[in-house]
This record gives structure tokens, sequence and C-alpha cells, in this order.
């Protein structure tokens, strides 16, 4: 029996696999923490003691297929990735996708009967994308010896269950899938495991002319109306514009540092279609003077494509959907997150495709727009989620049934078409800095460095560790913001109200959204975590409150995010 030398979690896992026995384990662990060298032990391991005969691997995609393949013949199991009739006999097993499932589950039933077979049901979520596919697994897979499901992305919240996932019944009347292992991100990441991310938000006047002929100006990440972000986004992530070349070239210019110290450390680039990745393409190539690599989900040759990429040392990929789950790219340092695509559950699968480490002291980069719902996702990536059927709505100010609702409703959205947002022309835009965010925390640039070429250098490889830049990026906060309370103290004058005023006004709404975020997630009331600041900080109501005692609370619920994160 060929194994890996297995990480702790995979030892723990394997162990408990091990002593139990059970015919359905799932295991959630977090992208790049190893799921597909802890299933494969387990396959070699029931192969070798003669438990089972036959290995059957259901994954998403074509290339993730083969990439099954190629990781279990390095660990001496053969599976055939393209099966078409009968199985041959130099094979022990083969993948298979979820459609091709779908389209024939009786015939694959039939194999998975003949023999005793381990089935493998990789990020089994989709199995709960649509009906025809969860019916398929159950129908094809059901008379498996063992099943082993794994995912990486556990949250949805719809209400459709999910096949062999165990539910256990919740206080509020709903049902939760209960997992037989866990291994969230927080826990890789103390493991150094997986690379912190930091998020870096990019935020620009954005300008558009509507179906009724109106020009429209707005600044992306402002408060906007949903048809009015849907238009700022797209008109940031519009090629013509400004917005993206200057965060291509700014993301261009970090790869190139991080390739100082890791010289095959690699960038990818998520569109939102083909004609916009072919489009980013251009501009990275009149960046950089060299050809991405281009994957389009329905060209020949993609699959091969990602792996070349993979093995080699070229600087870019530019990819629409084949690079969003499960694709193995250890070498991938800096991202891109160019589409409108904003479910939590793609969001968390891209971001996956970044945090696999090699070694300590590794940061990955991601450059988002700065819109609310991404910068959201971003400050709760370490937050795990299970899937919750069946959770009731009593009423209105149910704020937290609601929000998993709008939830479910989001993740069975496809992105907006043209037609829906209504004809509109994207006139101009341009981009700058916003802010970063890292461990659960949000920094604006004015409080990171008073020199901007020092943003360039953070979280640069074997500069810091993930811990270290955290506390940098604190401290610079804090004394940013101390210096700014002390130059208005001492500059202060009767023409100076009216910009305090301002201030204020800026400070109030700041600690208001952020009171928001902490109920989203936490799900504390706004009233009492307005109160426990009151209560810890001092001062009268936020109405009422001074710049200085309005800082003070926003520092301090930032605190509170840096500790839950941590």
């Amino acid at each position: 029996m060929s194994t890996r030398p297995l990480r702790t979690w995979q030892r723990e896992a394997f162990e408990q696999y091990q002593r139990t026995q059970p015919r359905d384990f799932l295991t959630v662990a977090t992208p790049g923490a190893g799921k597909t060298t802890f299933a494969l032990t387990i396959a070699a391991d029931l192969l070798h003691r003669r438990v089972v005969e036959r290995i059957v691997v259901v994954a998403p995609t074509e290339h993730l297929k083969t990439q099954w393949a190629l990781s279990a013949a390095a660990m001496g199991i053969s599976l055939d990735p393209d099966l078409s009739g009968a199985l041959a006999p130099q094979f022990q097993g083969y993948a298979v996708t979820y459609a091709g499932l779908a389209t024939n589950p009786i015939a694959h039933r039939v194999r998975i009967e003949r023999q005793r077979t381990l089935v493998i049901i990789d990020e089994i979520h989709h199995a709960g994308d649509a009906l025809s596919w969860g019916d398929a697994v159950h129908e094809a897979c059901e008379p498996a010896e063992r099943r082993l499901a794994l995912t990486g992305t556990p949250f949805r919240s719809d209400d459709n269950p999910i096949p062999f996932v165990t539910y256990a019944p919740q206080g509020d009347g709903s049902m939760a899938s209960v997992a037989d292992y866990s291994y969230g991100y927080g826990a890789a990441l103390r493991d150094s495991v997986v690379r912190p991310v930091l998020f870096m938000a990019y935020s620009g006047q954005m300008q558009w002319r509507t179906s009724a002929g109106d020009e429209v100006s707005a600044r992306l990440g402002e408060p906007l109306t949903r048809d009015q972000m849907a238009h700022a986004l797209r008109t940031a992530l519009d090629p013509q514009g400004s917005w993206i070349p200057a965060v291509l070239q700014a993301a261009h210019r970090r790869l190139q540092e991080v390739r100082r110290d890791i010289p095959d450390a690699g960038g990818l680039v998520i569109a939102t279609d083909q004609t916009t990745a072919r489009a980013y393409a251009a501009i990275l190539r009149d960046l950089t003077g060299s050809d991405p690599t281009v994957v389009l989900s329905d060209e020949a040759g993609s699959s091969q494509r990602i792996q070349d990429f993979s093995a080699g040392s070229d600087p870019w990929m530019v990819a629409v959907r084949m690079v969003s789950e499960g694709v193995d790219v250890p070498r991938l340092a800096v991202g891109v997150y160019a589409t409108t695509t904003a479910t939590p559950l793609f969001f968390a699968q891209a971001v996956g495709r970044f945090v696999r480490a090699r070694r300590r002291g590794e940061t990955a980069s991601i450059f988002v727009p700065s819109v609310p719902a991404l910068l959201g996702l971003a400050a709760d990536l370490e937050a795990e989620r299970d899937h919750v059927i069946g959770r009731p709505v009593k009423d209105e100010a149910d704020l937290f049934a609601a929000e998993a609702e709008l939830l479910a409703r989001a993740n069975r959205e496809e992105p907006a078409m043209p037609e829906e947002l209504g004809t509109y022309r994207a006139l101009g835009s341009d981009a700058s800095f916003d802010r970063v965010v890292y461990d659960g925390g949000e920094f604006g640039y004015d409080a990171i460095a008073e020199d901007p070429e020092e943003l360039d250098f953070l979280g640069i490889p074997g500069l810091l560790e993930p811990d270290q830049v955290a506390e940098l990026l604190r401290s610079a906060r804090s004394k940013k913001a101390r210096e700014d309370i002390a130059q208005r103290a001492s500059a202060s004058s009767p023409a100076d109200e009216d910009v305090a005023f301002e201030r204020r006004s800026e400070l109030r709404r700041e600690l208001n959204a952020l009171v928001g975020a902490w109920h989203h997630r936490t799900g504390t009331p706004h009233g009492v975590v307005h109160n426990k600041l009151r209560s810890e900080c001092g001062g009268p109501p936020a109405a009422a409150a001074t710049i200085e005692q309005l800082q003070h609370r926003i520092d301090r619920l930032r605190d509170w995010a840096l500790r839950a994160s941590g």
C-alpha cells in the first residue's frame, strides 16, 4: 500500500475513521488543507485490507476527474477518468462528474453493486445544487459498501438536503448538517497548512449612462441601490475603462515583488465571461510583455492548460470558472477577483485557490472591488457554516432567519444579465486604493502607511509572519488615529467646526456600518452592541459622542472582530 506522509489533521481524521469504520463519513476541510490525500489514504487502506474492491470518485468538473486520477496514480491506485462502457481490467475504479452521473445513474449503480465499492463524493455540496444531481447521487451511490463525502465549502442555506449527510435538529426547528470531522480555515492557518490572505480593495469613481439616457456618477463602495451597485461594479470591470488596467498593474507589481523571493509564484484573474477574460488577457500582455494562459471552460485543452501552468513558471493565468473549485495550482500567490459573481459559495471556492501554503511566511494577496458584499465575505473568511434546512422565518424581527433566506436566494441566483439590469453603457472609471481586509479587520490606506511604496511590501513572503502583519496593521491604524486627533486638537479654529461636524458624521456612519456587520456575524442586536461599546469605552450615545469617542468605539469593535477571528 503506497501512502504519503499525513498532516496532523489528516492523521487524526484517518485514525477516527479507522476506529469507527463507518459506512458514511463527511469530512469538511478548508480548501488547500489536503482533502484529496486524506481520501486516497483511506481508499488505499480499504483496498489493502480488501474491505472494498473498487473506487469511484464523483467530482464537479472534467478537469477534477483527471486531477483525481493523477493523484491516485501517485499513491498506486489506477482510476480511469474517461470511462465509456466496461471498466478495463487494469483499472481499480473510475472518476465521473456529477453531470455524467446524472445522465445514467442506473448504469453507475449497477457498476457499484457488482463489486464492494468505496465512493468518494468530492465537494458534496454540489449534490444539493439541483434535484436531478441529488437524486442521481442517491440512486447511483446508495448500494456502495462505503461512502466518503468531502467538501471545503460546507455552507449552504437552501432547503435541498444533501444525500448521505446527517442532519441534527436545532432549537428553532431547523436541521443542520453534522460533519464527522471538521478542519476549518482558522485551524489550518494556525497550523501553517494554509496561507493568510490580504484582500486589497480598490474603489474609484464610475460613470455610466442608464437606459433612460441619464448619466450617473458614483463612487464604488458607497451606499447605492442594488441596480446602481450592479452598474457601478460592471463599469469597474469593463476592460475599456481605467479601473481594471490600474488594478491589474497593481496586482502585477505585487506579483513581481513576490517572485523576487519565490520565482515561480503565479497570479490568477477570475473573469465574469469569456469576452472579458480575453480582454483582460490582452491588458496583461501589454503590461507584462508575455501572453498569459487563458482558460475557458468550453474550449478543448483547458484542463491541459491548467496543468501546464501549474507545472511551469509563467506569471499570469486568466480564467472564467475553470479555476474556481478544487483545482490545484499551489504556486498561485496573487489574485484579481474581477467577476460579478458574489455568492458566498463561489467566493470561498475562488479564494481557496490561493491559500495552499508551500513555505512559512507566505501571504496571498487578492485584489477585489470595494463592494460591501465582497468585503463582508472577505472579513468572514474564517467563519464556518453548516448546511441548514428548514430554518423558520417567524416574523419580520427574526433577522437571523431572514438573512439565511436571503443568503439562500443569493446562492441560487446567477449573476444579473445585461437585460435584467437594463440597457446601460459604461462611460468611464478610475481606480484608487481603498483598504486592506485582513484577519477579519479592515484597515484604510491612510491608516497603513504614509509612504505609498510601503503597501507594495506588506505581506511579501519572508518579511513578516501572519500575526506580525496583523499587529503591524493594527498598530499603524492606532498610531494614525492618535496623530489625527492630536493634529485636529492643535489646529482647531472656528473655521474648522464644519469640518469637525462632517468628520463626526463620517465616523457615526462608519460605526453604524461596523455594528451592522457585527450583528450579521454574531446575531447580536444593534442596540446591544452599541450599549456594550458605551459600557467599555464610556461616553454618551453615538449621536452625541465626540470624534475621539466615536473613533475609540470603532477601534474597540475592530479589536473584537480580530479576537473573534483569532
